[in-house]
């Protein structure tokens, strides 16, 4: 654990880290809310659902661009732009919902949010990835996913609370106005983040034929996610206990905390590439594993092995992007866009794929997934060549 003492005794770290923690609350928080509103006040699900595309197709979009500027220019003002916007575009949801705008109108605010969706990781990798020495960037990185795991762990469970003590507007309107606070005591910390001025032909992250190909990888990783994020749940309804896909998904976010947390204690001497590999095969095994176990709680236990390699295969993907590439926060945008686009296209192949095989069908894809993606990793794995 001295990886992780000596990066929270910097000064500004540990304010970095409860700042980012309040600033990513929303990740979890704002498409379920979304739905909720939207819904209520449109009285259509379809509409919710354009909405929800809106604000993740804008977070897609926005990443590489917001990285972009942070390699130019730093992250304050993209992190106190897009805190007031992103916080002003949710609360504005809700007031829309309340006085009865029409429908487009919703959903252009929601996609207005996704679009000013603070760039709080990429942020903190930039930073935490400055103060600490190569060695070290595995625990600051493990560290960043870690605080964004408990914020989409936090995020929900808030909400719910003010659900039931409030209403769904309120509780919205609360936690994006903590975001927004979270995301400006961010960039008052981060003062001392140094821009990339750094030229040649490693400053463009898409140039780049590793890069390339580690973004194709991480979309296969989002594969995993979206997959589950669909399969889990039927799973839970075919067995009769809908209740249980929460604790499901529950298990393999416990398992990414325990994961990011052990990640970052030993002193690697195993290049990431390799390691990446390491990871997306022993993670393809666990969910091998939540295809063909029985019992919810096996289910159960065998995300949680396979949440233990996800954290740190992103991670490791983060610093496989030290060593391709200059332009860091636009490269992690790119990572971030890929793992949404992964998502994104799985849940859509999960769902046509569980509708016509049965819950098994669909949770027999994130394996595949992450096996494509290890098999995809190993030219990675080729040392540099010299000079």
């Amino acid at each position: 654990m001295e990886a992780y003492r000596t990066l929270l005794r910097v000064p500004g770290v540990p304010a970095q880290a409860v700042g980012g923690l309040l600033a990513q609350v929303t990740q979890g928080v704002a498409p379920i809310g979304t739905v909720l509103i939207v819904d209520e006040a449109a009285g259509s699900l379809t509409v919710a659902g354009l909405a929800v595309a809106g604000f993740s197709l804008g977070a897609g979009v926005a990443r590489p661009v917001q990285g972009r500027i942070i390699d130019a220019r730093g992250p304050r003002p993209v992190l106190a732009a897009t805190g007031a916007v992103h916080a002003a575009a949710l609360v504005a949801l809700v007031l829309g919902a309340r006085y009865g705008v029409p429908a487009w109108t919703l959903v252009a605010l929601a996609t207005l949010a996704g679009l000013a969706l603070p760039p709080v990781s990429v942020t903190m990798r930039v930073a935490w990835g400055q103060l600490a020495d190569p060695a070290g960037r595995t625990a600051a990185y493990s560290l960043v996913f870690l605080v964004q795991e408990l914020a989409i762990l936090a995020g929900p469970l808030a909400f719910a609370v003010i659900v039931a003590a409030v209403s769904t507007r309120t509780a919205v309107a609360v936690v994006a106005v903590a975001a927004g606070a979270g995301t400006f005591a961010l960039a008052w910390t981060v003062r001392g983040v140094r821009a990339s001025t750094a030229a040649g032909p490693r400053s463009n992250p898409l140039r780049s034929n590793g890069m390339r190909l580690l973004f194709a990888v991480v979309v296969l990783v989002g594969g995993t996610i979206g997959a589950l994020e669909v399969g889990l749940p039927a799973l839970a309804s075919e067995r009769g206990a809908p209740a249980a896909s929460g604790a499901l998904v529950a298990a393999l976010s416990l398992g990414g905390i325990a994961g990011a947390i052990g990640y970052g204690v030993p002193r690697w001497t195993v290049r990431p590439a390799a390691r990446l590999v390491a990871l997306l095969a022993a993670m393809a095994g666990a969910l091998a594993l939540v295809a063909v176990l029985g019992p919810l709680a096996a289910i159960g236990v065998a995300l949680f092995l396979a949440g233990i390699a996800l954290n740190p295969a992103l991670t490791t993907a983060s610093l496989l992007v030290d060593e391709l590439t200059t332009a860091q926060a636009e490269a992690f945008g790119w990572l971030s866009t890929a793992i949404g686009v992964g998502g994104a296209a799985a849940g859509a192949l999960a769902g046509v794929v569980g509708q016509r095989a049965g819950a098994a069908g669909a949770l027999a894809l994130p394996a595949l997934f992450a096996i494509a993606g290890a098999l995809l990793a190993l030219p990675l794995t080729r040392p540099p060549p010299a000079g």
